[in-house]
């Protein structure tokens, strides 16, 4: 969520968040630390495979997508941008953030309408892909939006119509002059102030909770399997736990809770609702990457604050490309598509890979027709379409090959080159020197042929790149090119037909 992001430190240095000054203090409540204890993945679980985030992306375009690119590739799920009708702001430019301001439940925005939006779940899911809906339960619009929204309907900040919403249905917290949250050591403050203006929705009323499950069980009927939680640590753990059980059916969670300070909620807290994006992986794995010093990913799960089975990681998001906090975006180039190829290489949490548009300011929206609609996406002009680079598609074929093979065969030069292998079913090596890197290495593969798929696709026992030969013993030479990179799979092995006599 926009400004929700507080801290631009790279690694794991992260900033105190300020206290509120002369204001009287709020009545915290009696359990300082709520949530649960024990993560039941029954209940609310995470999802599997590797997630794109078709950020800002029309439903027809991410229809075509599904089908043509990610089912083909293997990607397990797309996460999209909140569904619900939001506010204009056309004074504004439409920036990207007018999504994050709901004025209604209605399945109408500026990507598409409610017919595009359920003709896209039904194309992704024909191949093979999962719909994660960017969901906003904490709050509706500020207060200096214009109506309508992007479905028509009239609204004002406490008051929606169309939803119904009315005064009562909000949090009035009465404090820092204007109801925003301050001081983020203040858990009541955090969890029943605005987010900057953002009208905070009473989660605690079984008024709010029903419409609030009334909209989630609307996604769910259209055949969406999960919800990415917005803002998830401003709403307490209990009322996701009330509005998650009366949902119609199961679905898939991740929820993002960003940590701050030590006095801060922490994102673990949220465990029991689901999993959690973790944000320190960014800045570790960015922070490597960046400046070469990859020898420490040998011990990445130490400066972690989830364990793998409950996080969901990613190099940058649609926030942190934007707030500073990411060492490295798709503006970074080699730097950037290394460090994503890793994370696919890996064995730490589900990952999410970004799918951005280019921006020269922070606020900028997509591309745009001139009445702020979202136009159809072209990877060659305005779109950045990291997903598709050869390094980050071919590399999700590498991870669901891999599966949860642990690494073996680890090497690093001591500083900017590493190899490792994934069991006997993949062997990666990563280069972020300046120069190339010529060497043996060992693996556990089985002896054969294997097509490099960073460099090249593998298909009907073609490969249009390099190709190694794995020896009787599990070695094979190869010269990695400077800021380059090496994969090879069991899933990309060259065949050798039989010699007839």
């Amino acid at each position: 969520m926009k400004n929700d992001a507080r801290f631009t430190a790279l690694g794991l240095i992260l900033l105190l968040a300020s206290c509120s000054g002369d204001d009287e203090p709020m009545e915290e409540p009696d359990d300082p630390e709520p949530g649960c204890a024990i993560p039941d993945p029954d209940v609310n679980p995470g999802p599997e495979g590797v997630i794109v985030h078709l950020f800002q992306w029309p439903w027809d375009s991410i229809a075509r997508e599904c089908t043509d690119v990610l089912g083909p590739a293997g990607f397990g799920g797309v996460q999209v941008s909140p569904p619900q009708e939001h506010v204009v702001l056309a004074e504004r430019g439409f920036p990207w953030w007018q999504d994050y301001q709901p004025v209604s439940y209605q399945l109408v925005t500026r990507r598409g309408d409610r017919a595009a939006f359920a003709a896209m779940v039904e194309a992704c899911h024909a191949a093979g892909v999962e719909i994660y809906v960017d969901a906003i339960v904490n709050h509706m619009a500020g207060s200096a939006s214009p109506g309508p929204g992007s479905a028509g309907s009239p609204f004002s900040h406490y008051d929606y119509p169309a939803v119904p919403y009315g005064e009562e249905d909000f949090h009035h917290c009465d404090r820092n002059a204007n109801d925003d949250v301050q001081d983020f050591t203040s858990r009541a403050e955090v969890q029943s102030c605005e987010l900057v203006d953002l009208s905070d929705l009473a989660t605690e009323t079984d008024r709010v909770r029903g419409r609030l499950i009334e909209y989630l069980d609307d996604l769910l009927s259209l055949g969406v399997d999960g919800f990415r939680i917005d803002a998830a640590k401003h709403v307490p753990v209990a009322d996701l736990e009330a509005i998650f059980a009366g949902l119609s059916r199961r679905a898939i969670v991740y929820q993002e809770v960003i940590e701050g300070g030590p006095l801060e909620i922490s994102p673990t807290e949220y465990l029991c609702t689901g999993d959690v994006t973790e944000f320190r992986y960014g800045d570790v794995v960015g922070a490597a990457f960046l400046t070469g010093e990859l020898s420490g990913l040998a011990y990445l799960a130490s400066p972690l604050l989830l364990d793998s089975q409950d996080a969901v990681v990613f190099i940058d998001n649609h926030d942190t490309q934007r707030n500073g906090r990411s060492p490295l975006t798709y503006r970074d180039g080699a730097a950037y598509a290394l460090a994503e190829a890793f994370m696919l290489a890996w064995p730490h949490g589900t990952p999410q890979v970004m799918s951005s548009f280019d921006f020269s300011e922070v606020d900028q929206g997509p591309p745009a027709a001139a009445d702020g609609t979202t136009t159809a996406v072209d990877c060659a002009s305005g779109w950045v379409c990291e997903h598709r680079w050869r390094t980050t598609a071919n590399m999700v074929g590498f991870r669901n090959q891999v599966g949860d093979e642990p690494v073996l065969d680890w090497w690093s030069d001591g500083a900017d080159q590493i190899a490792f292998g994934r069991g006997a079913a993949g062997f990666a090596v990563f280069n972020r020197r300046g120069e190339s890197l010529t060497r043996t290495f060992q693996t556990s593969l089985p002896a054969g042929t294997y097509c490099d798929v960073a460099a090249g696709d593998f298909a009907a026992q073609t490969c249009t790149g390099p190709r190694y030969t794995v020896d009787e013993v599990g070695r094979f030479t190869a010269t990695v090119d400077p800021d380059g990179m090496i994969a090879i799979h069991a899933g990309a092995e060259l065949r050798v037909p039989p010699v007839s006599r």
